[in-house]
């Protein structure tokens, strides 16, 4: 476990191996792409009459049906959304994936929950971006990258872990880091940093703290512009320095208001609620939590996304936004 060495990295390779990427959304079209720019094999599977077939085109990418592409391929990248993998995998790739092929994880649920059960001749590898499809491809066109994390979760080969390591190298990983887990450790600090920091936490504390000024009577305005877009400013630093050179390079005023009052906002219950969380993480709840929604349609996660668009929050955002001179 820990980072991978660059000896180790430098003569990870694919060679003359197929990848099919299922799925053209923000990660797919990513992967797809920075594996081809690295001379990897690639094509891209989609249903019939995928919205993404143009953009596949486009690119520039071998375009195939999801069955057609499974059978071409030696390595088979379900980059389709979590809910949607074990049909998937069943109906599809299960019965045409050659044998000693490898599939390829982008996020351990699937198999750390055992939804999905990986034919026993085939190889089961995770290879998980530190960030968003964007951010990937962004950051490898630039030259640079973002971390990777890699685990194998089964080697019917005994090529599993070289596998993983080429196909990290391929997204452009080794830039950065790539650091060796397992399927449980990225599922479920995954799930958990989503759910506490940057999803939930992060939703829940800029909502709360816009609320709390408009109702002692502050302009939305500014409300909005210091609980949501100064959040990009902080994160940026964040991310350039570091916590530590963060809270020096700020203001004494700012410094010391964080000392204060930082600890109220995240106390002790806070972090109790964090703790039980990740153990509902640990324990399978949320994953059987999350099955029922999609059983159900998801009339949770629709009843949020209108909740979502209506609060006063967004209404000051679109306002502000078509107010600003186009750059």
């Amino acid at each position: 476990m820990g980072i991978i060495g660059a000896d180790e990295l430098r003569g990870a390779n694919l060679g003359d191996q197929m990848v099919a990427v299922l799925g053209y959304g923000s990660q797919g079209r990513a992967q797809a792409l920075n594996l081809a720019d690295s001379g990897v094999q690639v094509v891209v599977g989609l249903r019939p009459g995928s919205a993404n077939a143009a953009r596949v085109q486009r690119d520039g990418l071998r375009l195939a049906a999801l069955d057609e592409a499974v059978e071409q391929a030696d390595l088979v990248a379900l980059l389709i959304p979590d809910e949607a993998q074990p049909e998937a995998y069943e109906q599809v790739v299960a019965p045409r994936l050659r044998q000693g092929g490898a599939l390829v994880f982008a996020h351990g649920f699937n198999i750390h929950y055992r939804h999905i059960h990986p034919r026993a001749d085939l190889d089961a590898l995770l290879v998980a971006p530190s960030g968003i499809g964007e951010q990937l491809r962004a950051r490898y066109e630039a030259g640079n990258g973002i971390a990777g994390f890699v685990a194998v979760d089964q080697d019917a080969t005994g090529q599993a872990r070289a596998r993983a390591l080429a196909f990290a190298k391929a997204l452009g990983h080794d830039r950065v880091a790539v650091i060796e887990t397992t399927f449980a450790e990225e599922t479920e600090t995954d799930l958990f940093a989503e759910q506490a920091v940057l999803v939930g936490g992060l939703s829940e504390l800029i909502e709360a703290g816009f609320e709390t000024l408009v109702e002692a009577g502050y302009q939305p305005e500014i409300a909005y512009f210091s609980c949501l877009e100064e959040v990009k400013l902080m994160a940026d630093m964040i991310h350039e320095r570091g916590l530590a050179d963060m809270k020096r390079r700020i203001s004494t005023t700012a410094a010391f208001g964080a000392l204060l009052s930082g600890p109220r906002v995240i106390d002790r219950s806070s972090r109790a609620a964090m703790r039980e969380l990740l153990a509902d993480i640990a324990a399978g709840r949320f994953a059987q939590a999350l099955s029922a929604e999609m059983a159900a349609g998801g009339p949770r996660l629709e009843a949020e996304a209108a909740r979502a668009r209506a609060h006063p929050l967004e209404a000051v955002r679109r306002r502000l936004r078509g107010s600003r001179p186009r750059e």
